[in-house]
């Protein structure tokens, strides 16, 4: 039986074949999730704000994220033109459509991830994979 070009289409494109990729891509990166939930969580922030509440990110990595989030449409940047120039970040609207999925991750991690621990102790214990 032949395939038709649509069920082809989805065996080799990924993101046909998991429609939320493109999203894991975007918004689960190594730094992004911290920080739409810090500006999610406290609001308006500068830049030292954001650094000194996620943590362990260095001022390079965090402008980077910054600006990728900025440029998706989730962080909104507002520059003053005061002396000394001062920039805020806040979360946009699209970025706190995110909400509901974080409290849902957070919920299962509440729920969940115990069980993810004892598994990961039972596995190590018996070796591994055989």
């Amino acid at each position: 039986m032949k395939k038709g070009s649509s069920q082809i289409a989805v065996d080799t494109d990924p993101e046909l074949a998991c429609p939320v990729g493109p999203v894991v891509d975007i918004v689960f990166s190594r730094w992004t999730t911290p920080i739409l939930w810090t500006l999610n969580a406290h609001g308006r922030q500068r830049f030292v704000e954001l650094e000194r509440r996620i943590g362990r990110i260095t001022p390079k990595v965090l402008t980077q994220r910054l600006r990728q989030l900025e440029r998706d449409g989730l962080v909104v940047r507002t520059y003053y033109a005061e002396v000394p120039p001062r920039v805020e970040y806040e979360i946009s609207e699209l970025g706190r459509s995110l909400a509901p999925l974080f409290a849902h991750l957070a919920e299962w991690s509440a729920d969940h991830l115990g069980r993810v621990e004892e598994a990961r102790e039972a596995y190590d214990a018996a070796g591994g994979p055989r």
